[in-house]
């Protein structure tokens, strides 16, 4: 599999929080700063400096480039851990600890490509929230593999197409840094005025 044809691990997070963001991001290649991204950016230039360290008997592996030939996928974990035989990504996000489905797959796709390259069942990863500087556990089940799994070739439909998601307007469009460029708003009102005709 060429590198071009490799499915970026963010994507699945991107997709799963908005396919039109995913959509706008990596097929137009579109991207605006807000002060969140700006946070985020600035968390993982410090956290991606390649290196490995260790936290007490667990062994870390930072900014290391992950890929799988079965599954197409590429990106940069953030960190992985090893104890005793025991492999786990760990992702660094900068807001507040949740249970974001999207920062899980993001975990799942950095588990499924471990799992490629090691050989040996990956059965959690874990999400570093720097807001609230707190860890969380992200069991890696049938389910979250079978929603992953879906949302990659959700992704490698959108990439290989191009044909653009509609732009829905919900919560999460307020923390966007996209929502001027796809107007989600404005696209609400227009197919209710189309119904109205």
């Amino acid at each position: 599999m060429n590198d071009d044809e490799l499915i970026p691990i963010a994507a699945l997070n991107h997709y799963a929080y908005c396919p039109h963001r995913c959509w706008r991001m990596f097929c137009l290649g579109e991207f605006q700063d807000n002060a969140y991204t700006i946070e985020g950016t600035g968390l993982h230039e410090r956290v991606h400096t390649l290196g490995t360290g260790s936290r007490g008997d667990t062994r870390q592996i930072r900014a290391i480039w992950l890929r799988s030939e079965r599954y197409g996928l590429i990106g940069k974990a953030d960190v992985i851990e090893e104890c005793q035989g025991i492999w786990c990504p760990v992702e660094t996000k900068r807001g507040p600890r949740g249970d974001w489905e999207n920062d899980a797959m993001q975990v799942c796709g950095q588990a499924l490509c471990l799992e490629d390259l090691l050989g040996v069942p990956i059965t959690y990863g874990a999400i570093y929230y720097a807001q609230t500087h707190q860890r969380q556990a992200v069991n890696i089940t049938p389910e979250l593999r079978h929603r992953t799994l879906e949302v990659i070739e959700l992704v490698r439909d959108l990439l290989q197409t191009g044909k653009m998601p509609a732009a829905i307007y919900g919560p999460r469009c307020r923390g966007c840094s996209l929502v001027h460029a796809c107007l989600p708003q404005a696209a609400k009102k227009m197919k209710r005025y189309q119904e109205m005709e």
